[in-house]
């Protein structure tokens, strides 16, 4: 039996003011009339997961990055047997991917590569990732290096005594060409070690179905789990020095953290002060590098530049720990229950397979903490310095009268950029009053403005054209968690869950009750209260803060091995990722029931006696305990 389709790209309405859309963005991430036949015989699913709102023209740079690189490794540096790339587009502002399978008949060739590719780098691990951290601070550092001021009215009198020969003008256009390249570079270094790190996982998952056909999924997961994962430092951070500032009486100071330089400043009169404040200013480089968002957009609030983000956070936690509350992540909990997993379905096994399931497990919990690590020094870290210079960049053009608000330079595209900086340095050379730009560009901009605002008003269709009988492809799977039965459901053909509610994936155990608090914007994260159930499109690895609020997660997208699946494991809370459409049906003060175990979320139409803020929470082992399950098979 065929599934049903999502709409075709040309079947979905363009928000009224967004006509012409496509023009704002580079002819190669749009859909081509001239190739409508073969696009819209392919699945595309929205990632929402990464790019959760729509792309200003400059912030594509991201997605065409990621995904270029994602692609390569696949493709062209470990020859995986079964896995090309992904094909992308850019439609009415949000991305849409579609995996390339390889031909049938091409992946036995592949495998002996693949097998030699992939055996070099899990033997020389350790080496190699000491090499990838050194050529990442590297690529990291000459970003921040890169400056770009202002012309002055001549060139100085040494140019013209050293026989120099140049303006200045071209290290404003090799810097720019630099700060390009080199976040080019540091996403290539970024799927160095990812994809093997899911690799790894796979191996190991496809071991443990194959020789525990009922072993759910999150078991398999939470028996390579990392706890002291470097993604979670700069929460960790965040949490020393709060537990600093309770132990030296400093909570009144906390009391309007909004107000970062006031609050850093009465810090610095206490007793103490200049203790905490040294712990404060070592915790910063690098753990502030971190955003409330995820990297990819320039809006992205960095701790930072917003330092009474971490400020607001720590003085959450302080009220916590006066509380009584228990603030550290449970990882002896989670470290007993990791090896408890292990324990017993190691048990089950014979002499052999006991040895190959050691082997394969033992790879995958080092290959692991990579998938989550590497965020920390891509997205967040490189991305950071960035989104940093770039806005540098555009305040020097915005003052030189490009555009009419300083950040507007996130309204081109970024070769436009390239010519607007030519255009700049023509026009201060040879003298002329002013460049072109200013006249061109804020009519432009404003014209661009008002399509990107239009765009939002719309949420992105799920998926395009009609999914195939079978999702294989294996990242596609186990990162965004789109599967054969994910699709189905968010076509309205899944098993129906009780109360109208939603099933997605089971990505972290448990069952919770709750009052539903929906974010769709990292803006929205003070709103969130204690014992809360947290909706969104997706969340990001940088709300760590949040997840010691939260009862549970319920996201619209995501799969087993995404960030939220991930993170939430590690805090122990229940987690249901891959909804399709959790955000947009349920609605904040609604009452939920979540059970990551099964993976589903009931809409329920009361509270418990108790009062609104009662909600209970049961990490029970159902599920976990082998129980003899699959013995047969071993």
């Amino acid at each position: 039996m065929s599934m049903k389709s999502f709409p075709k790209p040309s079947e979905l309405a363009v928000p009224a003011g967004a006509e012409g859309w496509e023009k704002i963005y580079p002819y190669y991430l749009v859909f081509q009339d001239k190739l409508k036949d073969e696009e819209d015989a392919k699945f595309w699913f929205c990632d929402s997961q990464h790019w959760p709102t729509v792309f200003k023209p400059f912030e594509t740079i991201g997605g065409e990055f990621a995904v270029k690189c994602l692609g390569q490794y696949n493709a062209r540096h470990l020859m995986i047997p079964n896995a090309n790339g992904i094909e992308f587009r850019v439609h009415l502002g949000y991305l849409y991917m579609s995996p390339i399978p390889v031909p049938e008949d091409q992946i036995a060739e592949r495998v002996p590569h693949f097998e030699e590719r992939v055996g070099h780098y899990f033997a020389n691990w350790a080496e190699k990732l000491e090499q990838w951290q050194v050529k990442v601070r590297g690529t990291i550092d000459e970003m921040e290096s890169l400056t770009f001021a202002k012309l002055p009215d001549m060139v100085p009198l040494d140019d013209i005594t050293s026989g120099k020969a140049m303006d200045g003008s071209e290290v404003l256009l090799e810097n720019y060409d630099r700060l390009i390249q080199l976040a080019y570079q540091n996403w290539q270094y970024h799927f160095e070690f990812l994809n093997l790190g899911y690799i790894a996982y796979l191996d190991f998952f496809n071991f443990c179905k194959a020789v525990f056909p009922n072993i759910p999924d999150q078991s398999i997961a939470r028996m390579v789990q990392g706890v002291d994962m470097e993604l979670f430092r700069p929460d960790d951070e965040l949490k020393g020095l709060a537990k600093l500032a309770v132990e030296l009486g400093m909570q009144d100071a906390f009391a309007n953290p909004d107000e970062a330089g006031a609050t850093l400043a009465a810090i610095a009169t206490l007793e103490g002060g200049e203790r905490w404040l040294k712990q404060y200013e070592d915790a910063k480089d690098p753990w502030f590098n971190f955003t409330v968002g995820n990297g990819f957009y320039g809006h992205d609030k960095y701790w930072y530049e917003h330092q009474e983000i971490p400020l607001g956070y720590i003085a959450d936690y302080i009220r916590r720990l006066d509380d009584g509350q228990e603030i550290m992540r449970p990882k002896e909990a989670l470290i007993a229950e990791k090896e408890r997993i292990v324990g017993e379905y190691r048990d089950l096994l014979d002499g052999e397979n006991q040895s190959v399931f050691d082997a394969k497990r033992e790879l995958a919990a080092t290959a692991y903490p990579y998938v989550e690590n590497h965020n920390f020094y891509i997205e967040h870290w490189t991305m950071g310095v960035f989104w940093r210079k770039i806005r540098e960049l555009s305040r020097m053009m915005h003052a030189e009268g490009f555009w009419t608000e300083p950040d507007d330079l996130l309204y081109l595209g970024r070769n436009e950029v390239r010519d607007a900086l030519f255009d700049l340095v023509t026009g201060w050379g040879v003298g002329a009053q002013a460049p072109i730009g200013p006249t061109y560009w804020p009519e432009v901009i404003e014209e661009r403005r008002n399509i990107v605002t239009a765009l939002k008003t719309a949420r992105p269709a799920p998926a395009l054209n009609t999914p195939p009988e079978s999702i294989t492809e294996p990242f596609t799977r186990m990162l965004w968690g789109i599967t054969t039965e994910q699709v189905e459901q968010w076509l309205g053909g899944g098993e129906a869950v009780e109360g109208g509610g939603l099933r997605g994936m089971a990505a972290s155990p448990g069952t919770v009750e709750g009052r539903a608090r929906v974010i769709h914007d990292s803006d929205q994260l003070s709103e969130v209260q204690p014992g809360e159930i947290l909706v969104a499109t997706v969340t990001a690895p940088s709300w760590g803060p949040i997840f010691g609020k939260i009862a549970a997660a319920v996201t619209d997208i995501g799969g087993m091995m995404s960030h939220a699946a991930i993170v939430c494991r590690e805090y122990a809370l229940p987690a249901v990722t891959g909804t399709g459409s959790g955000s947009t049906t349920i609605t904040t003060g609604q009452w939920l029931r979540v059970n990551g175990t099964t993976g589903t979320v009931e809409i329920l139409d009361h509270e418990p006696v108790s009062g609104p803020g009662a909600h209970s929470h049961s990490h029970g082992h159902s599920g976990d305990v082998p129980a003899g399950a699959g013995a047969s098979h071993v």
